[in-house]
Parts: C-alpha cells; structure tokens; sequence
C-alpha cells in the first residue's frame, strides 16, 4: 500500500447504526465503508481494504460464512469478527486475526484497527504469530478451560504459536519495533523454507 492513502477499512454489521457507530469512529484516521449484510460485504471487500470488521450474527448470510469465503477468494487482509458471541473453541476454525466482543467502545474499536493496520505491514511470521495469540486469547477467554485441555485443534494453535515466537524471539532481541517490522518484511510463511 502506498504511504499517501489512508487505510480502507470495511464495517460489516447487519444493524445499520451499528455500522455508521465504527465509521465514525473510524474517520479521523481511515477511509471507511460499511456493509448491513453478507452479501454486500463480500461485493464490497476486494484487496484495497486492510481491515475488515465482521459481525458474527447476521441473517441469511453469517459472518463465519462471509469470512470462509473471503479467505477461499484470496483475500489476505485483516478480518476483525466484532461480535456479542462469546468465542468457544469454534472460533479455532475461522481464519480472523482478532475477536471482539460487543459492546466495543470508540477506544477499543480505534484501538483494535490501528493495531491490525500495524500487523497487516509485517512480514508473513509476524502476522501468523499476531493471529495465533489473537485466536488463543479468544477461545481462553470463552471457552470452558477443560474443553481446551482436550482440544487437538488447540494443542496445534499452541504448538504452532510456540514456534513462531521462538522464531521471532531472537529478531525482537536485535530490533526495535520499527527495524523489527522492516527486518521480519520477508520472513518465509514456514522457516523451513
């Protein structure tokens, strides 16, 4: 992306006013759209948009369904699922780089996309990393603990997420955040690579 254009940013919510909520809170800083429903969205999201804001619950067409298919379409851009579902050990299926749950304050949504901005700039073993720890914290802080204790697909996230960070670890002790983003730009998606 070129440094001067704003980031687009696409809010995905089937409750219209919840929808203008985020683009306003959004202006200041980004370029934003909004869709009301799933359909609108996947017409709408092409690779211009860095972040996508997706809502879980909507009629006809739900956001896991949009997110499967935005994925299978190529779209690598980051997918927040901004949602009252509390996450369970479902949401290790869905390829999102962050889960939050409504209600989402000015702060946390600002928040929430200035970070995702950041990430979408790394190289490709830092944003699997962000999505990992971003994925693993959801499903903690919804799922029962002994549901994940018995998860394998929770034991690979874990697994996997360990071996990132030992990857990125020994970079981190040699930048700092703005080397670090520069340094990691090209790192392979497997460091077998």
């Amino acid at each position: 992306m070129s440094d001067d254009r704003r980031p687009r940013v696409l809010a995905v919510d089937d409750e219209p006013n919840v929808a203008r909520a985020y683009a306003i809170y959004l202006k200041e800083d980004y370029d934003v759209e909004t869709a009301t429903d799933g359909e609108e969205a996947l017409a709408a999201v092409d690779d211009s948009f860095e972040v996508v804001l997706l809502d879980r619950r909507m009629p006809d067409l739900r956001g896991d369904e949009v997110l499967r298919r935005l994925r299978e379409r190529g779209y690598d851009g980051q997918v927040a699922l901004v949602t009252a579902v509390d996450p369970q050990l479902d949401a290790l299926d869905l390829d999102f780089e962050m889960y939050l749950t409504k209600p989402v304050t000015k702060a946390d949504l600002v928040e929430a996309v200035d970070r995702l901005v950041e990430v979408s700039r790394c190289g490709n073993a830092l944003r699997e990393q962000f999505r990992l720890a971003q994925m693993r914290a959801a499903v903690e802080s919804g799922a029962n603990p002994s549901k994940l204790e018995a998860s394998e697909e929770y034991s690979a996230l874990l697994e996997r997420l360990s071996e990132l960070t030992e990857q990125t670890d020994g970079i981190a002790e040699l930048a700092d955040e703005e080397t670090l983003a520069a340094a990691t730009q090209d790192l392979p998606d497997d460091p077998g690579e």
